[in-house]
């Protein structure tokens, strides 16, 4: 089985957004923290890869108290700020987690004016575009594309492109949230143009059956062969993850969990624990393993980082 990548220390950087979190209790309080998905995994990377890796997070911040919180946060994980844009007068997106008794989440968004929207717009973003492809990795998600909107979209499809023609690996998940397209067929557009610069696509079998209308895991795995992803992993929550890699297949089990808190950031950190496996040299096997192992225990607590001292060793 071929390595993901050749040399040791690679330098990954993440593209996406980070909100300000509340997590509704079910006696009305509210407990204010930070997430979203490509931040969830950047934090559980770098926590898993230490020192042997440089974790970076690329995105558009406002001038305001919650973004320099955010900042403080990241830098204390050890994420790299150097690629984060700090908009004046404006403010980060906001959403609200509601989870009933089983564990299952409902979310509440308010990010129409948020700072990331700009992030590929501004002029400071040129020289930001202009380093991504020194990076080893760039890992981006299907709320990355929806949220960079369509000249963002267009800006990092051409990036994608120089990258991997420097040697970089393209990591995507795809996380479709509806109620961030105009429409199904914008958000199969989207997708679609940049699957071809794709190495690694990590996939929620419910939201590409939402997206494409695939009948089952089958479809999906014909689909991104015939697109030409080399890697492909198909995340099915307590179910066993489907492996393709190599054109070989692989099924590796779930790790039973029967006290499920909350399912926030399960895939964000299945996502983590199989790239920083597949970074450090590892197996797909051996990757979706520590994919399932994180997974794991991140549904064991509330919000979506877990204290670090529960952190699979």
């Amino acid at each position: 089985m071929s390595e993901f990548l050749s040399h040791s220390h690679p330098r990954v950087a993440l593209i996406g957004e980070c909100m300000i979190e509340l997590q509704q209790h079910a006696n009305g309080t509210l407990k204010q923290s930070f997430g979203g998905d490509t931040l969830n995994t950047a934090v559980y990377l770098s926590r898993l890869l230490g020192s042997a890796a440089q974790v970076d997070y690329v995105t558009a911040l406002g001038d305001d108290s919650f973004s320099d919180a955010m900042c403080a946060i990241w830098a204390e994980e050890g994420i790299g700020l150097s690629r984060v844009q700090r908009l004046p007068g404006r403010l980060p997106g906001l959403y609200c987690i509601q989870t009933d008794a089983q564990g299952e989440r409902r979310f509440l968004y308010w990010r129409n004016e948020a700072a990331v929207r700009e992030c590929f717009t501004t002029p400071a973003a040129d020289p930001i575009l202009a380093a991504l492809p020194e990076y080893d990795v760039l890992y981006f998600s299907g709320i990355t594309l929806a949220v960079l909107g369509e000249v963002g979209r267009a800006r990092l499809l051409s990036t994608l492109g120089d990258a991997r023609d420097r040697g970089a690996r393209v990591v995507f998940d795809n996380n479709y949230r509806p109620r961030l397209w105009r429409s199904v067929d914008q958000a199969r557009q989207a997708y679609r143009a940049v699957m071809h610069e794709v190495d690694l696509a990590l996939l929620t079998e419910e939201d590409e059956q939402a997206l494409f209308d695939y009948a089952d895991s089958e479809a999906i795995m014909s689909a991104y062969r015939d697109m030409g992803v080399s890697e492909v992993v198909i995340k099915r929550g307590a179910q066993s993850c489907l492996v393709r890699a190599d054109n070989r297949r692989y099924e590796v089990p779930a790790h039973p969990v029967h006290n499920v808190i909350d399912t926030t950031a399960a895939g964000d950190s299945f996502s983590a624990g199989y790239l920083a496996r597949r970074l450090r040299g590892g197996s797909p096997q051996e990757a979706a393993e520590a994919g399932h192992r994180l997974a794991s225990l991140v549904i064991q607590h509330p919000g979506a980082l877990i204290p670090r001292s529960v952190m699979p060793a």
